[in-house]
């Protein structure tokens, strides 16, 4: 007999005593006090626990330390001000004191937190889909839209193409041809044969890059063919659902030998939008910025309105249908989102 399925508020409530336990458990921890720390140094937060921080210093050293009270949000990517301790205590090395300005950040809803900072200072996003669960373009808006809303430049790619017959990869590369026509970059490559692998190592040389994408679609094998030491844990797709089984924990951020930074962040099978207005979602394709403005009305909702200036380039071909229904069904799944959020909270 299958389990009963939780209400929010009883999620809310069990989240809230566990909270409760692991405040308790903070109280018994020793408190670094000012003369067992360290002249103040700069360092780059590596990894980001339920607790602590992994921070690399200046010379590559890694330390893990603990969180000021005052300070809330630390993620992987940020620049900090810290202090290393005299000695280890219950195998933490030092205390995080500050937190430099963040040039951008990427977030996704969460059901507690209100909106949840995954990652800082980002100079790329890297889109991984795949042929299989299955090659999701609606996936690929939703992940589109926090680009452009946080200006970091995205870069589509598409893993698992050994698997494709050679008339399922020219299906395949005319679907990502709707992103490049708009001014996306695109990769189909393998992990599994390393077809393309080179393309995406260049592309990952300089600055910080971060892979998203759902479960199951081969963020880990990746990170395992650019960084072979680093032995990310490798989930297979449910034979069942479909979906993939969630292998990344933490998130981490590692240098490539090359040059450049790869954030790995935990697998999100949904990227809700419910958190950003209508606006921000059709800002975040780029494609309709030309037309936006010039519909008959200034209310126009861009469906069956008359004088709709977007549906108008729809239908001469100047902007994807693929794009357009994805919008909508974008803003049907954030009004649905917002009002499930609404009514499990009261």
């Amino acid at each position: 007999m299958s389990k009963p399925k939780l209400t929010q508020n009883q999620k809310r409530r069990i989240q809230s005593n566990n909270n409760k336990v692991l405040h308790r458990h903070q109280k018994k921890e020793i408190e670094w006090r000012d003369d067992m720390l360290g002249e103040s140094q700069e360092g780059l937060v590596v990894t980001r626990y339920a607790r602590h921080a992994d921070v690399e210093n200046a010379q590559g050293e890694i330390f893990r330390c603990n969180l000021r009270r005052t300070l809330s949000g630390v993620v992987v990517g940020d620049h900090v001000i810290w202090r290393q301790g005299n000695e280890q205590l219950q195998g933490v090395s030092g205390v995080i004191e500050g937190i430099h300005p963040r040039k951008n950040e990427i977030s996704r809803p969460d059901y507690y937190d209100g909106i949840k900072v995954i990652a800082a200072n980002i100079d790329r996003i890297i889109i991984i889909s795949s042929v299989l669960p299955s090659l999701s373009l609606n996936i690929i808006d939703r992940y589109l839209v926090v680009c452009e809303e946080a200006n970091i430049e995205p870069i589509i790619v598409l893993n698992k193409v050994d698997m494709l017959t050679e008339a399922q990869w020219l299906e395949a590369d005319e679907l990502l041809a709707i992103y490049r026509k708009i001014g996306y970059q695109t990769l189909m490559l393998s992990a599994q044969s390393g077809k393309n692998l080179e393309k995406l190592t260049a592309l990952l040389s300089h600055g910080v890059s971060i892979f998203v994408g759902q479960s199951g679609v081969g963020k880990s094998s990746l990170i395992n063919a650019v960084l072979p030491h680093v032995d990310a844990q490798v989930g297979e797709v449910s034979a069942t659902s479909g979906l993939g089984q969630h292998t990344t924990t933490s998130s981490c951020l590692y240098h490539l030998p090359q040059g450049g930074s790869l954030i790995d962040s935990p697998g999100i099978r949904e990227f809700g939008l419910w958190h950003l207005e209508e606006e921000q979602i059709t800002k975040g394709y780029r494609e309709f910025q030309t037309v936006l403005g010039t519909c008959k009305f200034r209310d126009c909702k861009h469906l069956s309105d008359p004088g709709c200036a977007l549906r108008q380039a729809v239908e001469e071909g100047k902007i994807s249908t693929v794009r357009y229904e994805n919008y909508h069904r974008l803003l049907a799944s954030r009004k649905e989102m917002k009002s499930q959020r609404h009514f499990s909270s009261e």
